[in-house]
């Protein structure tokens, strides 16, 4: 019997989405529940598994196609056998999915070099061998980034004049390239921009002095892994202090919604994290009643989903205050912006050793800057200030986070 391989029913507010690799060929044998091929939507990647065992007799729709729910991609033939499926039983050419550029690297579904649609593309423009390139994406698959760093590189080498690149180089050519925004990068946009249209953003600051929670976590790390499998982290003291600023200052947990303020009577904590698709943000819930353990394997398990791009759509829905770490990659200060629909979020950054004043001496100590971006149309200076002097006070005494100080 033939079965159809629909497009399943996407995520609310989401109308489409993209194809990214077929993970099988026409011809190919697959196992109930085997994954065919992922499509990237501008919030999450979803799997399509197939629903039966079978051969796939059919392709529809190619690499990188746009499609929609119910939208037909592929049939599977459920009469066919493993044994009677010979690994050659049609040729490639023969479905969409194997018109790749002449240029791109071998199709392969499991192996580094496997170049994105829009990788192989780009790929095939600048005269780039995808199969030398280690690729950053999951499973080692080869992103356009990966492959516009390589063209930078053949650019600057000196052998560039004899490399097939997209376009003759010369003494002062100046080279430009234009790759499509991922859904993912598009939305990302969509919404910082809605933020700073629709909110009155302003940032206070502060700094913090982080020797308390360095020795704490210093004298108790080892224990703490032994004890709980996870490394012990900055962050869940951070999220901890959050939390019980945000228990004294309930508007900066707050949203607007048209005319009214929605007071949140829980604490559900987005942590924004890097991923090879851009930024996500997903979300510690209930984070009032997670321990500093449940945080931290919360926090990396969310880190492994985000790489492997399997964060599910209710892992980034919601969120009552956000935390950002611009710290990881250096950052000195900076604003961050508002995650709507949300009223605040919380900035760290680096940490660094500078002179201080303690009770009239002058001392060095491991100091960060602190910012806390709000929108004045619901939050005063004063809330906003005293609550990111909760967090700081929090920090510098991590005995008040056990004492609810």
């Amino acid at each position: 019997m033939i079965i159809d391989v629909t497009v399943p029913m996407l995520p609310e507010s989401v109308t489409e989405a993209t194809l990214m690799t077929w993970n099988k060929k026409v011809g190919d044998f697959v196992q109930r529940d085997e994954n065919l091929i992922d499509l990237e939507t501008d919030k999450v990647v979803l799997e399509l598994p197939a629903q039966q065992a079978g051969k796939l007799v059919e392709i529809i729709e190619a690499d990188g196609a746009t499609v929609t729910a119910g939208q037909l991609l592929a049939k599977i033939d459920t009469s066919a056998t493993a044994e009677a499926t010979a690994p050659a039983a049609a040729p490639q050419e023969a479905t969409p999915a194997a018109a790749a550029p002449v240029n791109a690297a071998p199709a392969s579904q499991t192996q580094a070099g496997v170049a994105m649609p829009a990788a192989a593309k780009l790929a095939a423009e600048k005269g780039v061998n995808t199969a030398t390139i280690q690729g950053s994406g999951r499973d080692g698959r080869v992103l356009k980034e990966d492959v516009a760093a390589a063209a930078s590189a053949l650019a600057s080498a000196p052998t560039m004049a004899a490399s097939k690149a997209a376009a003759p180089s010369t003494a002062g050519d100046r080279v430009e390239q234009r790759v499509p925004m991922s859904r993912l990068r598009s939305r990302v946009a969509e919404r910082l921009l809605q933020s700073q249209h629709e909110n009155a953003i302003l940032t206070t600051f502060n700094e913090v002095n982080m020797k308390p929670v360095m020795d704490l976590r210093n004298r108790y790390k080892d224990q703490f892994q032994k004890e709980y499998g996870v490394k012990l982290g900055f962050m869940s003291f951070f999220v901890k202090a959050a939390v019980a600023a945000l228990k004294k200052y309930p508007v900066v947990n707050a949203s607007i919604d048209g005319t009214d303020v929605v007071y949140h009577g829980y604490f559900d904590i987005g942590i924004a994290i890097g991923s090879p698709r851009g930024l996500v943000v997903p979300i510690l819930r209930d984070a009032d009643q997670m321990s500093i353990a449940d945080i931290e394997q919360a926090i990396h398990d969310y880190a492994v989903k985000a790489k492997d791009g399997k964060l599910a759509l209710e892992d980034l829905t919601g969120g009552t205050f956000s935390i950002t770490n611009g710290g990881t990659f250096g950052s000195m200060m900076s604003t961050p912006i508002i995650n709507p629909p949300q009223s605040a979020i919380l900035g760290m950054h680096a940490t660094k050793e500078r002179a201080v004043v303690e009770n009239g001496q002058v001392v060095v100590r491991p100091m960060m800057y602190l910012a806390l971006s709000y929108d004045h149309r619901l939050i005063d200076g004063r809330e906003a200030v005293l609550t990111l002097v909760a967090i700081k006070d929090a920090l510098e005494d991590p005995a008040r986070l056990l004492l609810e100080l």
